[in-house]
C-alpha cells in the first residue's frame, strides 16, 4: 500500500443551496495514478479543482504531504480539458510561460528531453493554430512537466481527440509515468481509459458526488493489447459501468 500523497478528507463544496460535493473521501497514493470517474455533473471537475487548490471547500479538508491546500501550490501541476496555449506565442513560449509568471529558472535540458518523448522535438517555433489537437495537447503536457510537480492533475484532457489520438496520448502518459512515476489523479468518462491508465479507479455517485466505489486495478504494466483484451479487463469494465449506473441512482434519490 503507498503512503498517501494527496489526501480528500470529507470535501465538500457548495454553491448556496446547491451542493456539488458531499463528504468525499480518498487518497491518492505516492506514485500513484488514481482516475476519477462519475456520471455528468457529479463533481468531478469541482473535485480536481479543489485538489489543485483553485476551489475553497466549504467544509472537509484537502492535504498535500500532511499540509492542507488552501490555494494553488507549485508542487501540483494541471493539465485542463483544453490546451489554452497562447495563440500569439510559438510552442517554446508557451511552455516557457509559467516560469515568466513563477520566476523559477527553467530546466531546459528537462524541457528537451520532454518535447523529444512527447514527439514534439523541431516543434519548438511552431504556432498554436498549426498544431492538431493531439499535438497541443501534448505542449499542455510538457509545459504542466516541465514545472516539476510533484502531483500532476488532469481534467478529462483527451476527451476532445478522435479515439487513436486518445489512446496514442494514453499510451504516451503510461510511457512518461513509468519513467518519472510523478503522482497523477485524473478525470475520464472513459471506463477504458481509467481501467488502461490508473491503479485505483475512484467512482463518484451522482450529484452530490461523494465516493460510491474504489476499484483496484491490479494489471502489469506496460498494460499491452494482449491485457487491454482479457478476461479480467473486461469483467473490471463492467463492474465499473454497473456501479457508474447504480450509483447514479443512488446519489439522485440522496
Amino acid at each position: 500500500m503507498r503512503s498517501a500523497k494527496l489526501e480528500i478528507d470529507g470535501a465538500v463544496k457548495a454553491y448556496g443551496d446547491f451542493v456539488a460535493l458531499s463528504d468525499c473521501s480518498f487518497s491518492v497514493g505516492r506514485n500513484e495514478i488514481v482516475a476519477i470517474l462519475g456520471p455528468s455533473g457529479c463533481g468531478k471537475t469541482t473535485l480536481l479543482w479543489s485538489m489543485a487548490g483553485l476551489h475553497e471547500l466549504t467544509s472537509g479538508e484537502i492535504r498535500l504531504d500532511g499540509v492542507p491546500v488552501t490555494g494553488p501550490r507549485p508542487e501540483i501541476g494541471l493539465v485542463f480539458q483544453e490546451a489554452n496555449l497562447l495563440p500569439w506565442r510559438d510552442l517554446d513560449a508557451n511552455i516557457h510561460f509559467p516560469f515568466e509568471i513563477t520566476g523559477k529558472r527553467p530546466d531546459h535540458g528537462l524541457i528537451a528531453h520532454l518535447l523529444d518523448r512527447v514527439g514534439l522535438s523541431g516543434f519548438e517555433g511552431a504556432m498554436p493554430g498549426t498544431l492538431s489537437g493531439g499535438m497541443q495537447q501534448r505542449a499542455a503536457i510538457v509545459r504542466a512537466l516541465a514545472q516539476e510537480p510533484q502531483v500532476l492533475l488532469m481534467d478529462e484532457p483527451f476527451g476532445a481527440l478522435d479515439a487513436f489520438t486518445r489512446e496514442e496520448m494514453n499510451r504516451l502518459v503510461e510511457d512518461i509515468w513509468m519513467e518519472a512515476r510523478t503522482t497523477i489523479a485524473f478525470i475520464t468518462h472513459s471506463i477504458e481509459e481509467a481501467v488502461f491508465l490508473a491503479d485505483r479507479i475512484v467512482v463518484l455517485t451522482g450529484r452530490p458526488g461523494r465516493v460510491s466505489r474504489i476499484h483496484e486495478v491490479d494489471l502489469p504494466r506496460p498494460r499491452t493489447t494482449e491485457i487491454m483484451a482479457s478476461r479480467e479487463v473486461f469483467d473490471l469494465n463492467a463492474a465499473i459501468k454497473a456501479g457508474i449506473t447504480g450509483g447514479h441512482r443512488s446519489g439522485k434519490a440522496a
